[in-house]
């Protein structure tokens, strides 16, 4: 059994965050960081014994009282982390790799029927692959692997092995978590799908048809500006009509290609397809050409593995009833985060988002949520929930410039894509989903119902056609309710004085 220097986890800094009161020390998986130097990416909350009698919260750190603190050994910090902190993959993965099969043997036969040494135990042979030198499990009741107040958890599989329910939100090649915090719950007991149907139930259908028209292509278009990019009409009409028929066809990586051909139209520069060299977002050097990157794709022979146990994973939740949004934030991050494709990614992600929302029948059918849109609103935020991901993994991934200023990559990177925490991600796609059904689209309705007033106004004012109506009233929201002298002397100058201010007048009671 391994035992734990106690004085090493005596800290006041801890990976560069923030000081803690003089005399606490590590524990759980901070304790376990530190004492193996796992090279992992440091989880977003970590947990430390104080000297207080009380609990608290400091910076990123949970301080626990003295009565808490676990046995200075490998499976006291263990136990904690189990009990208190939630499973965290891609730590028991990295820890597994350092420490001896019988280190973990030995907890289990100390405690065979303990409930988190059969934990430990499944997590083992789940992750490494391989069965320790242990006869199968004959007593105790089966014990859930995710602790459903900690973490959100998929549906269970029984371990019979282990005694052990595997709830696991996901399969051994892709399983992001989430943390069950109080934003996300807040945003789940706000039950918004029910609020978008409402909504919708409350709304004439060709007023909702029209609605649902402009969205969509009000989304294309962000989207593309999201990726920098100003394509001509044709191309923005075209990709909103490919986002309308999100969900209608079953998710496999021959689909994923296939919606990459959509995305880019003139492939003659890019080999489509899955990435045969490496990849990474960020700039080059203006006067070496060296990558710059903030941001390091998946190993292209790593690539297949993530995306199948990507979509294996999407299925599993499918079927269970796990949260649509929590799935979407999962699925479409998780997809930009491996970046398989050479160009296309970005869209492709976004895309996601409306395929899980339509699939798992989160608003009718035929209506599309302009996510990119707000996301557009939201980039700089939307930017640092990337680098969350993307910033602490720089450091851990070894690289060098090839030939052609790409990279690539020296060692072992897939974990670092298949196993993380997306909990801040889902809680930014929750608020995104939640403006969209409180703000984005019962104020477009409310514009095109004030519209109509204003379109049947006109027309029985003054016999105009439908074309110049129309950009009549784009005019006066262009310059808040005032037709400009420009106007008055160009398209409409045959306006009179007092039509014009008639017009003017009710566009205020209307609008205003």
């Amino acid at each position: 059994m391994t035992f734990y220097n106690q004085n090493s986890h005596h800290v006041t800094r801890f990976h560069g965050f923030p000081a803690l009161e003089e005399g606490a020390h590590l524990a759980g998986y901070s304790a376990l960081l530190e004492a193996h130097n796992l090279k992992v990416p440091v989880p977003d909350y970590l947990c430390a014994i104080g000297t207080k009698h009380k609990k608290y919260d400091h910076a990123r750190w949970h301080i626990f009282t003295p009565r808490h603190k676990p046995a200075n050994t490998l499976y006291g910090h263990l136990t904690f982390a189990l009990k208190y902190e939630g499973i965290d993959l891609a730590l028991f993965n990295a820890l597994f790799r350092k420490i001896e099969a019988k280190e973990i043997q030995e907890i289990i036969l100390s405690e065979p029927t303990g409930n988190y040494s059969r934990r430990l135990w499944f997590l083992w042979e789940w992750l490494r692959e391989e069965q320790l030198d242990i006869k199968n499990a004959t007593k105790g009741n089966f014990v859930p692997l995710i602790n459903n107040t900690l973490q959100y958890e998929g549906k269970s599989f029984l371990s019979r092995r282990h005694r052990v329910r595997n709830n696991l939100p996901g399969t051994r090649n892709f399983c992001p978590l989430i943390r069950k915090t109080e934003k996300l719950e807040q945003y789940r007991g706000k039950k918004l799908s029910e609020t978008a149907v409402k909504h919708i139930g409350q709304t004439h259908s060709d007023l909702l048809g029209r609605a649902a028209a402009f969205l969509l292509l009000k989304d294309s278009k962000a989207s593309y500006t999201i990726e920098g990019e100003s394509p001509p009409y044709s191309r923005i009409e075209r990709w909103g009509r490919i986002i309308g028929e999100a969900g209608q066809r079953k998710l496999s990586i021959q689909e994923l290609e296939h919606l990459q051909q959509l995305v880019i139209a003139d492939s003659r520069f890019i080999k489509p397809g899955l990435r045969l060299g490496g990849g990474f977002v960020g700039q080059h050097d203006r006067a070496t050409g060296m990558p710059m990157p903030d941001h390091i794709s998946a190993r292209p022979q790593d690539l297949h593995t993530l995306l199948s146990g990507l979509i294996e994973t999407y299925t599993l939740l499918c079927e269970d009833d796990f949260d649509a949004v929590l799935l979407a934030a999962i699925l479409a991050f998780g997809f930009v985060f491996i970046h398989p494709f050479e160009d296309g990614n970005g869209r492709i992600h976004r895309y996601l988002f409306h395929h899980v929302l339509a699939e798992k029948g989160f608003v009718p059918k035929g209506l599309i949520f302009p996510v990119s849109a707000v996301i557009l609103e939201r980039i700089d935020e939307y930017r640092k929930i990337l680098e969350h991901f993307s910033k602490p993994r720089l450091e851990l991934i070894e690289w060098r410039p090839t030939e052609q200023n790409n990279i690539e990559v020296l060692n072992d990177t897939i974990d670092l894509y298949r196993y993380f925490d997306a909990t801040k991600q889902a809680e930014f796609f929750f608020e995104c989903v939640a403006e969209t059904v409180n703000k984005t689209l019962p104020e477009e309705v409310e514009y095109l119902k004030k519209y109509d007033l204003l379109n049947e106004f006109i027309k029985n004012y003054i016999d105009m056609p439908d074309r110049l109506v129309d950009l009549l009233i784009r005019f006066l929201i262009q310059n808040n309710g005032k037709l400009s002298q420009r106007a008055q002397k160009r398209e409409f100058e045959k306006l009179t004085a007092q039509e014009i201010l008639a017009i003017e007048q009710k566009y205020t009671d209307i609008f205003l």
